[in-house]
Parts: C-alpha cells; structure tokens; sequence
C-alpha cells in the first residue's frame, strides 16, 4: 500500500512514489502472525529494515571471534588455541539454548517481570508477529539478532578460565548460565514486561545484560579458580604473547559493534545512523585515551593499551547509543578510557587473578556506561526513530533517571556475580566437573592438555631448566610442587624449532 505522494513527476513518473513504500499495517491475530499459504507476511515490514538486521545479525556474531583472538593474544603461547575454543563454542552452546528455551525465557510476549516462560519454546509460534522488541521487524528476526547477543555474553564470561580452567566444566557453566543469569537478565531489562523496562531504565544494547552480567560472571569464575600458578612471582609472563592477534581482534571487535549498537535501533532508522557515530567516536577516543594513561607511566606508546580503550570505549557506549548525542562519545570515550584502565589495579586489591581483565573493561565500562547514559540521555535522540517516546536524563532534567540506572547497574552486578559463584560452587562438587586443571596440565597448557591442538603450525616445547644446564627430557611432566620433582624454579618456553636447536646448542657447548 503506497501514500498519495506530492514528489515531482517527470515523464508522468511520480518520483516521490518511487522513494517511498508504506508496509501494510499489521493485522494478524494468530501467535505465528498469519499463515504464509494464504497471505504474504512479508508485507507488513519494510525490506531496509529486515536487511539492516540480517546484516547486524552478521556483524554481531563475527564478534565472537574477535573476542576469541583478542583473548588468544593476550594469553600466553601455550594456552591460545584454548581462547578461541572456547569463544566458539560459546557460540555453539548457546545457539541452541537459545533456540530451545533461551529465547522464550528472555523475549516470550507473556512474559514476567523477572523471566519469561515457556510459549516460545523450540521457537514455536516465533514466525511474522511484531517482536516484542519493536513491531518494525518480526519474532523470527529478532529472535536469530538476540540470540548472538546471547552467545557473545557468554564469549566475554568464560575468557576468565584463561591458562587453568578446564574445557568440560567451562561448557556445562555456559549452558546454565546462559539460562539462569543472562536469560533473567536480559528478560527485565529488554522485555517490555521486566522490572527494568517498567521502571524507566534506559539500556540500549546491553550495559547490563552483556557487560556488567559477564564481567561480574568473569569476576567470580577466576575467584573460585584460584590464581594462576606461578602468579605473583617471576614464573608467570604477563606480557601477551601475539599482539598481532590483540589488534585484529580490536578490528573485529569495532567493525562489529556497529551491528551490536547501530543494530539495537531494531530499523534501519536515524537512530541507527546515531547510534554508529557515537558508537565509533567513543571507541576512538577510549583508545586514544588509554593509550595516553600508559605512556605517562612506561613513556611507549602501547598497541595493547590501545585496543584495551577501543573495547572500553564500545563497552561504554554501548548502553547509551541509541539514546545519546554525538558530543557526549567524547565524555563517554574519556571515562571509560579512564576507569577502565584504573580498574586494572582493582583485581590486585581483591587478590583475584583476573587474568585478561575481563571485570575490568567489561563490568566497569559498563557501570560508567549506565551512569552517563543517567547523564546524557535525550528525548529527541531516542525519537529519531519516528516512534520511541523517554523522558530523557539529567539533558531533559529528568534527574530520577540517574537512580534507575544505579539500580540496574547495581542489581545485575550483584545477581551476576553471586548467582556465578553459586553456580561454580555447586559444579565443583559434582564428580568430573572440577573447575580447575591439574598443576601437570597447567604447566604443559591448555592446549596440549585439554585439546590436543595448537594455535600455531608447530608444537610449543617447554623446556625446565635445572640450575641453568641440565634439561628435563620433554616426554616427563613433573609437579613442581612436589619435593622429589626434578623441576627446579627457572622454567623457560620456547616456541619453535628453531629456539630448541639453539638450546641444544648452547646444552652441547657447555
């Protein structure tokens, strides 16, 4: 159906016709929306719009392996493979939960004020209906576009098993707490019925549900882990082991996060477009900042610290991109830069082995993020869409905002972490489902112990070296805890080929 058009008309074309197409008001009344063998459901929403969110689904879940490499690169050599293992498979774990109950438990249109139930299960009845999230796309679409949200909170979560955690236990949390937390979540903050939404909170693309819930998650998964062996001491490199990998994980990351927050607009609208451009400016200004705070302190200028404060940055915006004006990024890039990058000293005061500084960047950018969108919201930025109606933050002195997003922030970090620790508690009881490896295969790596593969194109040897000249043969694996352990204190990795000839040498030369 086309509106009366006053455009020009050249030749006796109307060209005001051509530019604009209005999609049949729906008028379904069955949960399916309507029945494709009698009815085209297609006409009910406009073709941009379904297009823009097949194309955010995408960018979306080629995040996931952004959050893999960036992971990978920061972990040590040994254990790379194992990071982007399992950021995969978080993918593939919660693709189904989220297929089978997930979805219903967060988006189900009778849903709760804390989860929804089990209308939706399997996706039934998920077909043309408006989505509970905007009537501009269908279920279905919105179904598939939620569910890499899911998957990539569960990504950001589990990174905090780096170097010690075993593989099994690591899948199993993944489906719980993929169901019990984020599901929870997600349901009171973006379904319309939860407390959250009721109450006035602004969370555009998952401040909450996807940073503060996996960083606080990640938080409580390397507490009850235990710390790394050798940390603390000159036995454990903190250095990254590839940088290369950091930086083309930063690039996936940000190309990414234009479906993530751009996306979240739910229409291919001006508020997408704003979304984007704060979503990029904030990034930028995040790593630039970051950057700066290192080089007072080491006087380099750090690629890591860099790309630290380009995903501070995203993870700030995040909550508020779809609600704030272009000039706020810059405010937004600067905290987050800032308290992201300070909130690396956090994980030494509570004594927890944050190993990639998972709570960090993720549950403290997010907290900024919620507070400045408390800030910065604006009516007239959330109606660019043509529909969407805010009272606004502190811009349109509506001062009580500030309060709701406190209260989520403070809510999710708190069911977040605790529910984790609980859930972690009781899996490390069960028989088999023992969180932490073996010192044995801690020290030979996650990926030789727990996979059998490596990250790269030739095994990595690790070579214990006894008062500087004698060499543990490379078939034995020793605790180095244990008295009659032949494994003295100065082990050293090496990496190729080419690192063993030249110890071999130097062994024969002395």
């Amino acid at each position: 159906m086309s509106r009366m058009s006053n455009g020009p008309v050249v030749n006796g074309v109307d060209l005001g016709m051509l530019n604009y197409t209005e999609e049949v008001p729906y008028n379904g009344t069955i949960p399916t929306g309507g029945s494709s063998l009698i009815q085209d459901l297609n006409v009910f929403y406009n073709a941009g719009d379904i297009a823009w969110m097949l194309t955010s689904t995408a960018l979306v879940l080629l995040m996931i392996p952004g959050v893999g490499f960036f992971y990978s690169g920061l972990a040590r050599r040994k254990s790379a493979l194992s990071l982007i293992w399992l950021s995969m498979m978080a993918t593939g774990v919660t693709s189904f939960q989220w297929f089978f109950w997930g979805y219903s438990l967060t988006f189900s249109h009778t849903a709760g004020k804390y989860i929804g139930d089990l209308s939706n299960i399997g996706f039934r009845n998920t077909l043309a209906a408006p989505s509970v999230g905007s009537h501009k796309i269908p279920d279905l679409l919105f179904a598939v576009y939620q569910g890499m949200f899911a998957a990539i909170t569960v990504a950001l979560a589990v990174g905090a098993v780096a170097e010690r955690g075993r593989m099994l236990p690591c899948v199993i949390f993944m489906l719980i707490w993929s169901t019990v937390i984020y599901d929870a979540i997600a349901c009171w903050t973006w379904n319309p019925h939860g407390w959250v939404a009721s109450m006035g909170g602004l969370d555009f693309a998952g401040g909450t549900p996807v940073h503060i819930s996996s960083g606080s998650a990640a938080l409580a998964y390397s507490l009850m882990l235990g710390k790394r062996r050798g940390h603390g001491t000159h036995e454990l490199n903190f250095r990254p082991h590839n940088v290369t990998q950091i930086i083309i994980g930063t690039v996936f990351l940000w190309v990414g996060w234009f479906g993530f927050n751009a996306g979240s607009a739910l229409s291919a609208s001006m508020r997408a477009v704003m979304a984007a451009v704060v979503t990029n400016l904030a990034a930028s200004v995040g790593g630039v900042t970051w950057c700066l705070l290192d080089y007072r302190l080491e006087k380099k200028w750090s690629a890591v610290g860099f790309c630290s404060g380009v995903v501070a940055g995203l993870v700030a915006i995040t909550p508020g991109s779809g609600y704030v004006p272009a000039w706020s990024a810059v405010v937004y890039g600067v905290a987050a830069g800032s308290a992201c990058n300070y909130g690396t000293k956090i994980k030494f005061l509570l004594g927890i082995d944050d190993a990639l500084d998972i709570f960090a960047v993720h549950a403290i950018g997010g907290f900024v993020g919620n507070l400045l969108t408390g800030f910065f919201a604006a009516d007239y930025i959330a109606h660019l869409d043509g529909f969407t109606v805010i009272p606004g933050g502190w811009l349109n002195r509506h001062w009580i905002q500030l309060a709701y997003q406190l209260a989520d922030s403070v809510s999710g970090f708190a069911y977040s972490f605790c529910g984790s620790c609980l859930i972690l508690f009781v899996m490390n009881l069960i028989p088999g489902l023992r969180l932490r490896a073996s010192e044995e295969a801690e020290v030979l790596g996650m990926d030789d112990a727990e996979i059998g593969e490596f990250a790269y194109d030739y095994v990595e040897l690790t070579r214990d070296v006894i008062n500087g000249d004698a060499l543990v043969d490379e078939g034995e694996s020793k605790f180095s805890g244990d008295v009659d352990s032949p494994i003295g204190p100065h082990e050293k990795t090496f990496s190729s080929s080419t690192d063993e000839t030249a110890l071999n040498s130097r062994m024969q030369r002395g």
